[in-house]
């Protein structure tokens, strides 16, 4: 098994890092001919706008669409989550391209700019062990889903910032930015099915 991580901007070698450190190979995908030979898919946090400019001039719009028909698994961390929802907004509601994958609609910068980025614990559903350290930055927010996404975890006040449709996982904050392995492990396991 080797999971590919999305490699053409963003924070790709902490989740090669955190894929390596439980036993798992992970690889840097940057070309279309790469996915042919990965058992799941990393989008990662970075800048979504870019990098879904950078996936059109690489050729990889299509091929990860017929990656998630072939029920590959797929995780958007971030910026990777708003590439892979339905529907996403800027703070303005001016409305983003994305790969249509997950039926939910994601608000970009929903909790502000940089400095306002914070850390919280949360209680991930699919995880044994505790709550689950969670890096929120310059973070997306899931505003709605649809019937066939389940909810996976909410902040307090009750805004969904992880959920999975079918193989497609998705969370609004980076897990490859703490020390928990946890995800990372439920996702190939995911890639492994």
């Amino acid at each position: 098994m080797i999971i590919g991580v999305l490699a053409l901007q963003g924070a790709f070698i902490e989740h090669i890092n955190m894929f390596e450190s439980i036993g798992v190979k992970a690889s840097e995908v940057r070309l279309p001919g790469q996915l042919e030979r990965i058992s799941g898919l990393v989008i990662p946090g970075g800048e979504s706008t870019t990098i879904m400019k950078l996936m059109h001039s690489y050729g990889l719009i299509g091929p990860v669409r017929k990656l998630a028909a072939r029920n590959a698994p797929i995780w958007g961390t971030c910026a990777g989550m708003i590439c892979l929802a339905k529907d996403a907004f800027n703070p303005d509601r001016t409305p983003m391209e994305t790969l249509g994958l997950v039926d939910m609609t994601v608000m970009r910068n929903a909790f502000g700019r940089q400095v306002d980025s914070f850390e919280t614990q949360l209680q991930i559903t699919a995880l044994k062990g505790g709550p689950f350290p969670a890096v929120f930055i310059r973070a997306p927010l899931i505003e709605s889903v649809g019937g066939s996404v389940q909810v996976l975890a909410r902040l307090p006040a009750g805004e969904i910032v992880a959920a999975v449709q079918g193989k497609l996982l998705v969370t609004s904050f980076h897990p490859e930015l703490t020390g928990d392995a946890r995800l990372h492990s439920y996702f190939a396991g995911m890639a492994g099915n």
